[in-house]
């Protein structure tokens, strides 16, 4: 009889043969908070974020002079002084956001094997801010940080989260621009699926809010401009928008197999259900305007996931507020779901804490599975002027009181990436 339920127990903790995944602990720096309760009391009240730069760094020579930046940010108070010196400011983000995972997630790490228990980080550019910085110095001076090359390569928010919380396990690092760290999530959770791990600390990190950083999305004119309303530049779908607001920032995620998760006697915040990656295969910076690569991104991961569209109840958008991205992920939508595009609720995180760039998917996972929990979805602000190539539902500037079983989130990047990830309420019996 006690084996008869185990196979049953363990037959549970699969779908479709499948290892199921979960979301046990998440934590996040971001412009509107350092921790889970700021960030959400933000997003329901609608909070732009934007604001004009002073001091951090000269703007005199930029077209857009405002960010969404973090402000107050203390690594100290989530790693010694010393290990945060040789960080860059995105591996700070990361280790702090991390930090706050782990404990979300109540896991004991001295009762983990350290090899069953990995990271993936995603990541666009890696320690811009710094790579700026040791450029003017090496060019004025003569000199670097003799820590300058490990602190700004990419993949060192990932080793310097497995380094702060000795975790031996796969460690990687996605740099698919502004899709890292929604393939991030999606490769994680593979890996728990393959046996490869019992545990993954699975986010996005990026810092690169400074001069050489804005001008150079200005010189491609993907930045608003819009210096007399910052507060009003991140119009996600609206028929005004001209262009996205930067921003910075980090979210974690702890991710299970559902087996694990259980037998510790984890609280759980959701399930992984399906993902998906495609590419464009068309331009460096601009979508294909035919929406056919996300749209095939949307259907496979539907399709991986066994669900319908019919099953979506909310998608959080990838939603820059840029002029191509918004029209050409609307249409994307359209083709995947058809006629029930209509119906479901869209929203964009980026509306109020500007684009995260790699960072974004993680954060934005984060708050739809907020948005899961608490049958709240937040507003897409700003939406003032309808677009009429822009016509769906984008939950304008209020928020909704509306159960949320299913949801979906997209990451679109620059390079063509697409990754979608759908995540769904934790029901036992799935």
């Amino acid at each position: 009889m006690n084996s008869v339920r185990r196979n049953l127990d363990r037959l549970a903790g699969k779908k479709n043969g499948r290892t199921r995944v979960v979301v046990t602990g998440m934590g996040t720096v971001n412009p509107l908070g350092k921790n889970l309760d700021e960030y959400w009391d933000g997003l329901i009240e609608g909070r732009s974020t934007a604001r004009t730069i002073e001091g951090t760094f000269p703007t005199e020579k930029l077209a857009t002079k405002f960010a969404c930046e973090v402000h107050g940010f203390d690594p100290s108070q989530y790693m010694e002084r010393k290990a945060a010196s040789r960080m860059a400011r995105f591996s700070q983000m990361a280790v702090a956001a991390s930090g706050m995972a782990l404990a979300d997630a109540g896991i004991d790490l001295s009762k983990e094997d350290d090899f069953r228990v990995g990271v993936g980080m995603g990541t666009g550019i890696g320690g811009f801010i710094e790579m700026t910085q040791g450029a003017i110095s090496y060019a004025t001076k003569g000199r670097l940080n003799p820590l300058y090359a490990p602190m700004i390569i990419p993949n060192m928010a990932a080793a310097s989260v497995a380094m702060q919380f000795h975790l031996r396990g796969p460690n990687t690092t996605v740099t698919t621009a502004c899709a890292a760290s929604t393939h991030t999530l999606g490769d994680a959770t593979r890996m728990i699926q393959h046996g490869d791990v019992d545990v993954m600390l699975a986010g996005g990190t990026e810092a690169s809010l400074c001069e050489v950083g804005l001008s150079a999305f200005n010189a491609i004119h993907a930045l608003s401009t819009r210096n007399d309303a910052p507060e009003k530049a991140s119009r996600p779908f609206d028929r005004d928008r001209d262009g996205f607001v930067p921003g910075e920032g980090a979210g974690t995620l702890v991710l299970e197999s559902r087996e694990h998760a259980i037998n510790r006697g984890a609280r759980i915040y959701g399930e992984v259900l399906g993902y998906a990656l495609t590419c464009d295969a068309y331009h460096q910076v601009a979508p294909d305007e035919t929406g056919e690569a996300p749209a095939m991104c949307v259907t496979l991961a539907l399709r991986d996931a066994g669900l319908e569209p019919s099953d979506i109840d909310y998608i959080n958008a990838h939603g820059t507020s840029t002029g191509l991205n918004d029209k050409g992920e609307t249409k994307a939508l359209k083709i995947a779901l058809g006629d029930h595009a209509y119906k479901i609720p869209i929203s964009s995180t980026k509306s109020m804490i500007g684009h995260l760039l790699g960072a974004a998917g993680a954060v934005e996972a984060i708050a739809t599975l907020m948005i899961i929990n608490r049958g709240i979805i937040h507003p897409t602000i700003n939406y003032e002027n309808p677009d009429p190539d822009c016509d769906l539902d984008y939950v304008p500037n209020t928020a909704r009181r509306q159960d949320v079983r299913v949801a979906m989130s997209n990451g679109f990047g620059f390079g063509g990436h697409n990754a979608v990830v759908v995540l769904g309420k934790y029901e036992e019996s799935r």
